[in-house]
């Protein structure tokens, strides 16, 4: 009796190739990952804010900058021009006030040796006797005067040291730069200085 024929044999089964989706699965973000986003994104603004801001100070310093090298072209702005120019005035005057006492000094000194007895014959008829003691006391009250510039340069001098120079003593208002071109060791306005007569 004949054999009953064989069933082929089956193919191996493969599995089916899965999706490309299904390989990216979604994971759920949990809250620690979402704080740490939060974190990273804030700390992302902040950075980008301090270089803003950086960079608005930059700006402005140098705007500051070039404002400051308008004001001061030249070196030295208008008001630092006239104070210098009013400072070597001032050495100027004192160094020539100086000079004046102490030669008006040195001649008063020769007078009074011009009328020692012995040295000059003075009389009632020639008068040289009284006439070189009032070229003498002149002489005196001269240097004396030089003096007192020089004190008032002084004065002025320091005042331009303590930042007050061309204020006005009396008033307190500023005193023209023409009066003080004029007369460098100025104290007083000119309405107030018309108001009294013993201080410049």
């Amino acid at each position: 009796m004949p054999k009953p024929p064989k069933a082929a044999a089956a193919p191996p089964h493969k599995p089916s190739p899965a999706p490309k989706n299904a390989a990216r699965k979604t994971v759920p973000t949990t809250g620690a990952s979402r704080s740490a986003k939060a974190a990273k994104s804030t700390a992302k603004a902040a950075k980008s804010t301090a270089k803003a801001t950086s960079a608005g100070r930059a700006s402005s310093k140098a705007a500051q900058v070039k404002d400051s090298s308008k004001t001061t072209k030249g070196g030295a702005t208008t008001t630092d021009r006239f104070l210098d120019e009013q400072r070597a005035l001032l050495l100027a005057e004192r160094d020539a006030s100086l000079r004046q006492a102490e030669s008006l000094r040195a001649e008063a000194a020769q007078l009074a040796e011009e009328m020692e007895p012995g040295d000059t014959q003075f009389d009632e008829e020639s008068g040289e006797g009284a006439t070189l003691n009032v070229e003498r006391e002149r002489d005196l009250a001269l240097s004396a005067q030089a003096l007192s510039a020089v004190d008032d340069v002084d004065r002025a001098l320091a005042k331009l040291d303590a930042g007050t120079y061309g204020t006005c003593e009396q008033c307190g208002q500023p005193i023209p730069k023409a009066r003080l071109k004029a007369l460098p060791s100025a104290t007083l306005c000119v309405a107030c200085k018309s108001g009294g007569l013993s201080r410049r």
